[in-house]
């Protein structure tokens, strides 16, 4: 896999780099950790099952770490010739290797004195094992076994057999398994459906999915150690901080949830017998995030499709906002999503309306072309009056600087009849509060001091900084910085978060910190007589870090909407924060009925208060392994039989 190509190939996005880094890293760990503790063994040897066009044995050869191991690479025959081929194409490669290097005899297509590539089929056990006995394999000294997303795509029968067969042979052994897991939840329903699309259906997964079946199945086959990580607990636990802050830094990055959805997907496992001392590559005693056992629900919320009957289409999209600006009807501005057949920042806006209890959408007219939308998305929109809302912040690029502020105006009269007749006007805005709202993934809220109202901007990000904790009150309507004094604890700085606005003030929750690791506080910013004040909010039992979710308050509750966790047995899915005494109530989403998996993170939400509805408009994201998902229709929550109960 990590081979030099032997063709161009199209530049890898910063994400997927991401991916092909933790899988890398997570590898290299464990089979240097397995060098390092048997270095005092006169002999010892790597077996790596299904080795594709990895460069594993170069790169230790050239580190100098295979003093006295030899490594043997097993994959189907066609694949082992054109690696071997390519091998001895290859001068730096060939050096690698030595004078000893050569042509093998049978199923050995290359043979040198510490490296022998075999063409065998792995799920022919027993030709596997005639194979690696002529090409010298040791049972008796210590092995390691190497098996990268290969065990998967085998019947399970013939998998478990490998498994079993490695541990019965080999008195001193060692496993690394790298897989995916979580097949079920909606990131790994689109995981497994790219899978079949490639003719490559994850076998694996019905029967083992997920850590505990794994560890089970190997403690079954004949294993007395195994430990499991997922790929987002290997990068906090066992990264050195330095290495991890390096990774980070390397480019701009603004792809947080499917960089931790698709580590959440992956594992990484290791199997040990007959070693002394134990090998424990994934022991680790720094704090990670938590991958524990399930979460105690309170209950579930049914979701059901909107009967959006026109122009649903322009709602499938991520990282835009959404906002009331009228009863029963949502103004949705921004985002990347799907326009004119292709994927691309959304240039439209788009109207969903109720009426009679049927919910209709609508493209905005564009009046004058030269007053078009920027196509910038991850910022806000706060409605100021019937007629005016304002948008803060957002950006095209990561690359880029944050944009600045644009008015919204829209007619004082509207009728959710025909959402099609909306029109919206665009006025650029070039305020001295400018340098303070270049920023995106940041909340805008309304908060009142004095009799007077502000637009309070805290967190995001920016081009120069990843992680912002600052906070700006613009005064309404002239949208000027004033300086207000703010004391009490400061929360960490966040992007990602949500802010809802409550009793004058306002409501921070969770968010993403400077460690790209979600935060799990709650902070309450409250009118004081010569100010305002930072209050931490107390919840029982403690809220799960998240990120990339929507917020409302109702009737002194705190309502989270979805969003990103690295608790990876479940998702997200609604959680209740009663303000008054702090109880935190979790209810899952029940979307088993929708035809499509429903991502709840970069999404929008509106609350409709005297229907008790919540209402979730696109969401997903972009993950280049997997494909582009975007919810494709709204979704409604109706909340009534919980909020009356817990009333």
């Amino acid at each position: 896999m990590y081979l030099l190509p032997s063709r161009s190939v199209s530049p890898i996005p910063c994400q997927e780099r991401r991916g092909y880094y933790i899988r890398a890293r997570a590898v290299d760990h464990c089979v240097q950790d397995f060098l390092l503790k048997t270095q005092s063994h006169l002999r010892t040897q790597i077996l790596s099952l299904g080795a594709g066009f990895d460069s594993l044995y170069f790169r230790l050869k050239d580190m100098g770490l295979l003093h006295h191991t030899v490594v043997y690479e097993v994959d189907f025959p066609n694949v082992a010739c054109q690696k071997a081929t390519l091998i001895q194409r290859t001068e730096e490669l060939s050096a690698l290797v030595g004078d000893t290097g050569g042509e093998g005899l049978g199923a050995i297509t290359f043979s040198g004195e510490d490296y022998k590539l075999l063409g065998v089929d792995l799920s022919e056990l027993s030709e596997l094992e005639r194979a690696l006995e002529e090409a010298g394999l040791d049972s008796e000294i210590p092995t390691l076994f190497l098996a990268e997303v290969v065990l998967t795509y085998m019947e399970n029968s013939r998998s478990d057999a490998l498994i079993q067969w490695a541990a019965e042979q080999f008195p001193q052994a060692c496993f690394v398994l790298y897989e995916q897991m979580l097949p079920q939840d909606p990131f790994g329903r689109i995981m497994q459906q790219h899978f079949r699309q490639l003719s490559s259906a994850l076998l694996s997964l019905a029967l083992y999915p997920d850590r505990s079946t794994q560890q089970q199945r190997f403690l079954q086959k004949g294993w007395t150690e195994c430990s499991v990580m997922d790929m987002n607990e290997f990068f906090t636990c066992c990264t050195p901080e330095d290495e991890q802050q390096r990774m980070q830094a390397l480019e701009p990055f603004d792809e947080y949830e499917e960089w931790h959805l698709k580590c959440s997907h992956y594992f990484v496992l290791t199997a040990s017998k007959g070693m002394e001392p134990s090998w424990t590559p994934l022991s680790s005693s720094m704090t990670g995030p938590c991958g524990g056992g399930p979460i105690r629900t309170a209950g579930s919320v049914p979701a059901a499709a909107c009967a959006a009957q026109t122009a649903t289409l322009g709602l499938r999209r991520y990282g835009h906002r959404s906002v009331l600006i009228r009863p029963n009807v949502i103004l949705t501005t921004g985002g990347f999503g799907q326009e004119g057949g292709q994927h691309c920042r959304m240039r439209s806006f788009h109207v969903l309306a109720e009426h009679a209890g049927c919910w209709k959408a609508g493209c905005w007219r564009e009046e004058d072309p030269d007053r078009r939308w920027d196509r910038r998305l991850y910022h806000t929109v706060s409605c100021l009056s019937s007629s005016l809302a304002l948008v803060v912040g957002g950006r095209t690029s990561p690359a880029r600087a944050g944009l600045g502020m644009l008015w919204l105006k829209f007619p004082e009269t509207c009728s959710a009849l025909d959402p099609g007749d909306i029109t919206v006007e665009l006025v650029n805005l070039q305020p001295a509060a400018e340098a303070a709202v270049r920023r995106w993934r940041h909340s805008t809220t309304e908060v009142m001091f004095r009799g007077e109202r502000y637009l309070f901007v805290y967190g995001g990000r920016s081009a120069e900084e990843p992680v912002l904790g600052d906070w700006h009150f613009l005064h309404v309507p002239g949208l000027a910085c004033t300086v207000v004094p703010v004391g009490g604890p400061v929360p960490e700085s966040r992007h990602s978060h949500s802010a809802c606005s409550w009793s004058g003030g306002v409501l921070i929750a969770g968010g993403l910190g400077a460690a790209e690791q979600p935060l799990g506080s709650v902070f309450f910013l409250r009118e004081l007589e010569h100010g305002f004040g930072w209050q931490a909010v107390e919840t029982h039992p403690a809220l799960i870090p998240r990120y990339s979710h929507t917020a409302h308050v109702h009737e002194g509750r705190l309502l989270l909407v979805g969003g990103v966790w690295l608790h990876s047995p479940e998702v997200p899915g609604l959680t209740i924060i009663d303000l008054s005494t702090g109880l935190c109530l979790d209810y899952t989403i029940d979307a088993e009925h929708l035809e499509w998996p429903l991502m709840v993170h970069n999404h929008s939400s509106v609350f409709l208060p005297d229907e008790k509805e919540l209402v979730l408009i696109g969401g997903g994201g972009n993950c280049f392994s997997f494909g582009t998902h975007l919810n494709p229709e709204p979704v409604s929550l109706n909340l009534s039989s919980i909020l009356t109960k817990q009333g």
